[in-house]
């Protein structure tokens, strides 16, 4: 049988030929041998590998490729034959093994021996990589062996293994397990040690071991036995190669299973866990496991899954160690959970929680919590409070920011919460832990931020230990006259914006058309990419479909504009990590950014300008990008984003999604295009100031009615005018 055929986007070969996107167009468009999409859609088409690789070798540019671009290459060759990466990952850590002069002699095998010799390099790490033992290699995967040991060698082990990890693991929302950020990995495994000088705990274990990025982290501030398991056996697997490479001196050992129904290290008393566990399991084993011994604090509701994996992060725990738990807000209110909650906060077991912002981790719209927990010893002294911190102070838009620094939207994105600042957010948490470690009776609570709270008082009939429910701001930590001083400004500024829009308003009269409205020929944005007046984009997501785009690595770096952005009127505001794609584009000053998914208000368009330029095109979100000689942007803006225009090319019964290809554009002479374009251009100049005064109106209002209602400030003498 022929082997199957792969296909790759305009993007793919633009890497693999080592020349920008733009080249690729205009090879397209110039070169009647190029080859012609074999799938795909129109504003997406997809191509033959085998054939753009022909066409690319006759013309010189079939080597520019790196080692990671041969290996995607080489791995959609094979996308037929399933589970092909997973199969590969053993190889990663054998072929690591090797210096780069074994690793080209073992790619020059003939077919039958390279693919003998990698079966047999595999099987020696059995007791390494679960699975190992039962992987086989025939002469047709020679191809993807080569490509990924040359990856290997001229790149790194963990650069293959990355390019494995892009196809093999699917979106994991739909199992409720998500990717631990490496950030919030790093702040998790500092937490461990609750004094700044103490010993790093050697034996680490991570019971939901997901990709391993928190035993990495692990493992770089000094863990030297990493212990791991996961239910999935390609995270497990993928674990375990990512450990080896990245603390190959370390004791590892991973295994695959379900670690509540079958946990892999029954007798193992570690000196520290980690976890990020899957969230709103129902299937976790409720009735099986209803007299387990390690529900010494209650057995778990049938919908608190996370107090199970509580439970058993502290089970394995020696008298002392602590674990880190990333859990969802609601386990520290929810109802069903209340007794387990308490006998935590009774026994001492429950020492901290921290509140993240949301944006912290996925789910990205939820503010996830930290829970520190320590195993009781026996005979040591009650712990008698717990520390409560609120690291989502500085994300509420009327809260202290708005007391006591700027309230600038301008400063605000993602829907009014800043982007993340991780090393003063991972600073303030450590900070408050280990002041509290080293003498919890004395802390000095922190208004708005953190405080230590009796365990008496917490023992009420909810047993909420919400952070932000017991963290207060306390009104004379504020200082009146920088407050009244505050005030002042946000008038001043609110008073500006209000004159800009009065300004902006006072436009010259409206020509009326002639006897009646004007009418014209118009073309649909399809009609006018086939005619090379314009070129449609649009972001995919991570883990969809068998086309996807990987981001090359100048991209992962790169701030990502929103759909959320685009609706309000915001920079981009979020990162790679943020919305994971799998391809995009980089946006450019004059592009035109239309909304996939319609808004309640209706249509919202603008024309990227020089502070969107460079950022990253996100979900949600299609760019036109318009050949300027050809079309203004500002006046494509106005009429793609006609309220008519956006009804009839939507579809759909709840969400309205937006079909580019199906809006209309009058055809209209460039010169006259321009007055359309300064036209609508004013009008939304007049759209952001409108929304400048909404924003500045509300936070001048919070900030006054806290402070007044507070007793920072006092009434006015006299009456405030209006």
């Amino acid at each position: 049988m022929p082997k199957p055929s792969a296909q790759v986007t305009a993007a793919e070969i633009s890497r693999l030929a080592g020349v920008t996107r733009a080249t690729v167009s205009n090879w397209r468009r110039r070169h009647a041998d190029f080859p012609a999409p074999a799938g795909g859609t129109d504003t997406s088409p997809l191509y033959d590998l085998e054939a753009v690789r022909a066409w690319l070798g006759s013309r010189g540019h079939g080597t520019a490729a790196s080692a990671t671009e041969e290996l995607r290459a080489a791995l959609r060759l094979h996308a037929g034959s399933g589970g092909v990466p997973t199969r590969l990952l053993p190889v990663v850590l054998a072929g690591a093994q090797h210096d780069r002069e074994a690793l080209a002699a073992l790619s020059d095998l003939p077919d039958g021996e390279l693919a003998a010799r990698c079966h047999d390099a595999v099987a020696e790490l059995a007791d390494t990589v679960p699975g190992a033992d039962t992987v086989t290699y025939a002469p047709a995967d020679a191809p993807v062996l080569r490509a990924l040991l040359h990856c290997v060698r001229d790149e790194s082990g963990q650069a293959a293994l990355d390019v494995l990890a892009e196809r093999e693991l699917e979106d994991s929302a739909a199992s409720g397990a998500y990717q631990t950020p490496e950030q919030l990995a790093d702040l998790m495994a500092r937490l461990l040690t609750p004094h700044p000088h103490s010993p790093y705990p050697a034996r680490v274990l991570d019971p939901a071991c997901g990709s391993g990025a928190l035993l990495v982290a692990a493992a770089r501030h000094g863990a030297t036995g990493l212990f791991a398991q996961d239910s999935l056996p390609v995270q497990a697997q993928r674990t375990a190669v990512r450990l080896r490479l990245a603390a190959p001196e370390a004791h590892v050992a991973v295994r695959a299973g379900d670690t509540l129904r079958a946990d892999a290290f029954p007798d193992l008393a570690a000196d520290a866990v980690l976890c990020n566990p899957p969230y709103a399991d129902r299937d976790w084993g409720h009735d099986e496991l209803a007299y387990d011994p390690r529900w010494a604090y209650g057995v778990p509701p049938r919908a608190e899954s996370e107090l199970a994996w509580t439970q058993h992060a502290l089970a394995h725990l020696i008298p002392g160690a602590f674990a880190v738990m990333l859990l969802p807000p609601a386990t520290a209110s929810r109802a069903s959970g209340r007794r387990v909650r308490a006998e935590l906060l009774r026994s001492g077991a429950l020492r901290a929680v921290v509140s993240l912002p949301p944006g912290a981790a996925t789910p990205l719209h939820i503010g996830l919590q930290l829970w520190i927990l320590q195993r009781p010893q026996p005979g040591s002294s009650d712990r008698r409070t717990v520390l409560f911190i609120d690291t989502t102070a500085e994300q509420r838009p009327h809260d202290p920011p708005t007391l006591h620094g700027s309230a600038n939207p301008a400063n605000r994105s993602r829907g009014g919460r800043a982007p993340l600042d991780w090393t003063g957010l991972s600073t303030a948490v450590l900070d408050h832990w280990q002041a509290f470690a080293a003498d919890p009776a004395h802390f000095t609570d922190q208004p708005g931020t953190a405080c230590a709270v009796p365990v008496v008082e917490l023992l009420d009939d909810l047993v909420d230990i919400t952070p932000t429910r017991h963290v207060r701001v306390t009104p004379p930590s504020a200082d009146p006259a920088a407050v009244a001083k505050n005030a002042r400004h946000l008038e001043d500024r609110l008073k500006e914006s209000a004159l800009a829009l009065a300004e902006a308003s006072a436009h010259t009269a409206w020509t009326p058309a002639e006897e009646q409205s004007r009418s014209w020929r118009t073309a649909t944005v399809s009609d006018l990419a086939r005619g090379g007046a314009l070129t449609v984009h649009r972001a995919v997501p991570a883990g969809r479909g068998s086309h996807d785009t990987p981001l090359p690595p100048e991209q992962a770096g790169l701030s990502t504009l929103t759909g959320h952005d685009l609706a309000t009127g915001s920079r981009a505001s979020a990162d790679t990590d943020e919305q994971p794609l799998a391809g995009s584009t980089v946006i450019e000053a004059g592009d035109v950014l239309i909304p996939g998914i319609r808004a309640p208000q209706g249509g919202t368009a603008r024309v990227a300008d020089d502070e969107d330029a460079g950022c990253l095109l996100g979900l949600h979100i299609h760019l036109i990008r318009p050949d300027p000689e050809r079309l203004d942007p500002w006046f494509l803006a106005g009429f793609l984003a006609a309220e008519d225009n956006v009804n009839s090319a939507s579809t759909g019964s709840t969400s309205l999604h937006i079909d580019p290809r199906r809006l209309r554009v009058p055809l209209l002479p460039l010169d006259e295009q321009r007055k359309y374009g300064l036209a609508f251009r004013h009008l939304h100049t007049l759209r952001a100031l409108a929304r400048q005064v909404a924003e500045l109106t509300a936070d001048t209002n919070g900030l006054l009615t806290q402070s007044l209602t507070s007793g920072v400030l006092l009434p006015p003498e006299a009456a405030p005018p209006g």
